[in-house]
C-alpha cells in the first residue's frame, strides 16, 4: 500500500486536532487554564499581507474582520499540514500498522512552532515568557501537542 489519501490525511488532521480542542476545553472548564484564543491567530495571519508579522501585544491590535473564522480555519488546515508532514515522514507502513511512539514523538516535537514561532509573533515572547504564568503555558503546550500525537494515532487506528 502507498501513502493514504487526501482524505485520510484530512480526517486523522482534523481528529487529531480536535482532540486538542477538546483537551484545551477540559483544563479551560475544569482546572480555568485558558488557551490561545483562535481568533489572535486569525488577526496575526490578517495582519501578514500589510508587512507585520510580529508583535508586542497582538490583543492591542486593532481587529480585523472574519479574524475568528480565518483563526480556526488557519487552526485546523495547520492540524492538517502537520499531519500530512508526520504521514511523509513516517515509515511506509505506519499508515498501515500505526504505532503509538512515533506519532508521539512527532507530537512532542511540534511543540517548536508555537513556543518558538507563534508565542513569540504574537507577543507572548519566547516560549510563553511573557505571559502571567510561563511555566503553566510551557506544560500546557507540550500536553496539548502530546495529545495532538495521540490523536494522529488514535486516528490512524480508526482508518486502519
Amino acid at each position: 500500500m502507498g501513502y493514504p489519501n487526501t482524505f485520510v490525511i484530512v480526517f486523522i488532521g482534523i481528529i487529531s486536532t480536535l482532540l486538542t480542542d477538546l483537551w484545551n476545553l477540559i483544563l479551560k472548564r475544569g482546572f480555568n487554564i485558558q488557551s490561545l484564543n483562535f481568533c489572535f491567530l486569525g488577526r496575526w495571519i490578517l495582519y501578514m499581507p500589510d508587512g507585520t508579522f510580529r508583535h508586542n501585544n497582538i490583543k492591542a491590535m486593532p481587529p480585523k474582520s472574519f479574524e475568528c473564522v480565518i483563526g480556526w480555519i488557519a487552526h485546523y488546515s495547520i492540524g492538517i499540514v502537520l499531519t500530512l508532514l508526520f504521514i511523509l515522514l513516517a515509515p511506509v507502513d505506519w499508515i498501515i500498522q500505526p504505532t503509538l511512539l512515533p506519532a508521539l514523538i512527532y507530537g512532542i516535537c511540534t511543540v517548536i512552532f508555537p513556543l518558538f514561532i507563534l508565542q513569540p509573533s504574537l507577543g507572548l515572547g519566547l516560549a510563553s515568557s511573557n505571559t502571567p504564568n510561563p511555566t503553566q503555558a510551557r506544560i500546557k503546550s507540550i500536553f496539548t501537542h502530546i495529545i495532538f500525537g495521540v490523536g494522529i494515532w488514535l486516528s490512524a487506528m480508526v482508518v486502519k
